[in-house]
């Protein structure tokens, strides 16, 4: 009778960590859903929006200018940011917040991103922090799950900042 416990409780166990495994992996190389909050994205992404993230664009390198994407907070490594980037490695980028009279620019270095929140007055990013190791990214967003009225792809940066060239 012990025998036959300890049999079953051992093989839900092999099967709890095999599946842990397999969730651990859909995770962190296929993709995820994420709730994102605060008003930094807005009026892209509005505060509780359910997202999915596509963590295969970080591993293939196939992160491009106007993504919005999921990172680590360079501040803050426990708390995700979501954020459009502006700038890949070697593209120069306006530095200066939107009401600043004198623009600054600077190059992002190479292996590094420049983020910004489309909601430029109310948004810490890299304007803050500097430019992000790509390192930190953890995928792209895909699209919405939520709300269902915004069902779908996300729209273009309505600030147009995205357009900038090297």
């Amino acid at each position: 009778m012990l025998r036959g416990v300890v049999g079953k409780s051992l093989g839900f166990l092999g099967y709890a960590i095999q599946y842990g495994c397999i969730a651990h992996c859909t995770f962190e190389y296929i993709g995820e859903i994420v709730i994102c909050s605060g008003p930094s994205m807005e009026p892209t992404i509005k505060n509780y929006d359910v997202l999915v993230c596509e963590n295969l664009s970080r591993h293939l390198y196939s992160i491009h200018k106007g993504d919005v994407i999921i990172a680590k907070s360079p501040n803050k490594p426990n708390v995700n940011i979501c954020k459009r980037i502006i700038g890949l490695e070697g593209d120069k980028v306006c530095t200066s917040g939107p009401s600043d009279l004198i623009k600054r620019h600077t190059y992002v270095p190479k292996g590094h991103v420049w983020l910004e929140g489309d909601n430029l007055k109310n948004s810490t990013d890299s304007r803050s922090y500097g430019p992000v190791p790509y390192a930190l990214i953890r995928g792209r967003v895909s699209f919405r799950l939520w709300p269902l009225h915004s069902f779908g792809t996300l729209q273009e940066s309505p600030n147009g900042r995205v357009l900038q060239d090297k």
